[in-house]
């Protein structure tokens, strides 16, 4: 018998950094369609957020507070500016616009029921607004899109405040998608298209070409509804310095700020991953801006995209935010991405926790789809349950960092709580680097 061959051992193969297994697949998959990716969700790429900051607690130089006897207040104020009837919340996070057509009507009554149990507001997103979502929402926001797809005078009167969507973090600059298997009957007849036939939402407003032509439909939008309700801008992460002033100068009562990890149910995969700010790095410019104009808290900051724990919530007050915004971390208290349906999730060629083909409406969590059988799977009541279990927990978690760096509000942290682990995270957020005084950028 001939004895093994002397071969030395082989190692293990090695991927390109530039070129890895998911690139290589894509430029498979471009070059055997001819088209490229759409998908929902947010951006996947590890970009600077906030697990890139740790709060400081207090010691000696500054005493917490005890959670059983001293109290820490959560509630804000949004639309103070020029609204006679301002939002008051119990909560300092809302729900996000998210449509009716991109989400299932029970999705949307379950985000409504969730909102109104935990004493905070959902917004109606693209596509109109929905009795089961007006029914079970104490407060509403409707959102006055590019599209103006179901908008009418009768259900701006209805809203409790109204957001003028000017972008959004997953695709500042761009619109959004409902393809065809979406657009049922009823989707139809709310947003006036064709059943069955693939839409994209328009980029911009029809309308203006400028901040001063946001002033005149901001008036428009006041006088139709008596200057009783608040006005949202909500403006995608691009430049948030000249976007939050030019919006304050416009007339608006709260700015929206939404980061590039904010969700989208479609658009293309490029902007997703390549277009707009992390939203740590627009928190703080955007602040600055409200400060110069000698509005910061007069005009409330909402700032979203990828926020999803109470620890996130106290980090961008901590940072000047009034409020926060959550839609995707929404959709997972609800039910999305449910290792429940992993069997249905492998057979869609994916995996519970990756499952992001919220446009082709074949969502086995019966969230982000228009199939009747798909969309019964979801009960709004224990959705909306769960919804409002998801929003208590991230409220007492903020609250227990607030009491930990001795505030009795959660609106009473500041910057000066903060440290940053990474050279980049401390240049965004404009919070010294751990174990230092130095705050890159700061100048000397």
């Amino acid at each position: 018998m001939n004895a093994p061959e002397n071969r030395p051992p082989r190692t293990l193969p090695r991927y390109s950094a530039t070129f890895d297994p998911h690139t290589l697949s894509e430029i498979r998959r471009a070059a055997a369609t001819g088209i490229y990716d759409i998908r929902g969700g947010g951006a996947k790429r590890k970009v600077p957020h906030f697990d890139d900051l740790l709060f400081l607690g207090a010691s000696m130089s500054r005493y917490p507070l005890e959670g059983y006897r001293e109290a820490c207040d959560t509630s804000i104020t949004l639309g103070t500016r020029f609204a006679k009837r301002p939002i008051e919340l119990k909560i300092p996070i809302t729900i996000a616009g998210m449509s009716f057509g991109s989400l299932s009507g029970q999705a949307k009554e379950a985000l409504g029921r969730g909102a109104n149990a935990a004493g905070t507001s959902t917004t109606t997103g693209d596509g109109g607004m929905t009795p089961e979502e007006r029914g079970h929402s104490k407060q509403l926001v409707y959102q006055y899109l590019p599209s103006r797809y179901g908008m009418n005078p009768d259900d701006l009167r209805k809203a409790d405040a109204i957001e003028v969507v000017v972008g959004q973090g997953a695709k500042p600059g761009g619109g959004g998608m409902l393809l065809g298997q979406k657009i049922n009957d009823r989707v139809a007849s709310m947003r006036t298209l064709p059943k069955g036939v693939d839409q994209r939402s328009a980029c911009r407003h029809p309308d203006w070409t400028g901040p001063d032509d946001l002033e005149i439909k901001i008036t428009e939008l006041r006088e139709i509804t008596g200057w009783q309700v608040p006005i949202y801008v909500k403006v995608g992460a691009a430049r948030p310095y000249y976007d939050t002033a030019l919006s304050v100068k416009a007339g608006a009562d709260v700015v929206v700020l939404d980061g590039m990890q904010g969700g989208t149910a479609a658009t293309q995969d490029v902007f997703i991953e390549h277009v707009g700010l992390p939203i740590l790095a627009a928190i703080r410019p955007a602040v600055q801006a409200l400060k110069d104009l000698g509005m910061h808290r007069k005009v409330q900051l909402v700032v979203s995209g990828g926020v999803r724990n109470g620890a996130d919530v106290a980090k961008c007050l901590a940072l000047g935010a009034d409020a926060v915004s959550i839609g995707t971390a929404a959709l997972v208290a609800l039910g999305d991405n449910d290792p429940a349906y992993e069997h249905e999730y492998n057979q869609l060629g994916t995996t519970a926790g990756a499952y992001d083909d919220w446009h082709e409406g074949n969502d086995p969590a019966g969230i982000t789809t228009q199939v009747p059988e798909l969309a019964r799977r979801l009960d709004p009541v224990k959705a909306g349950q769960r919804l409002a279990n998801f929003l208590n927990v991230m409220t007492l978690e903020c609250q227990t960092i607030a009491r930990a760096c001795g505030k009795s509000d959660v609106h009473n942290l500041e910057p000066e709580d903060l440290v940053a682990l990474t050279v980049e995270a401390a240049a965004m957020a404009q919070v010294p680097l751990a174990g230092t005084s130095w705050v890159p950028g700061a100048g000397t």
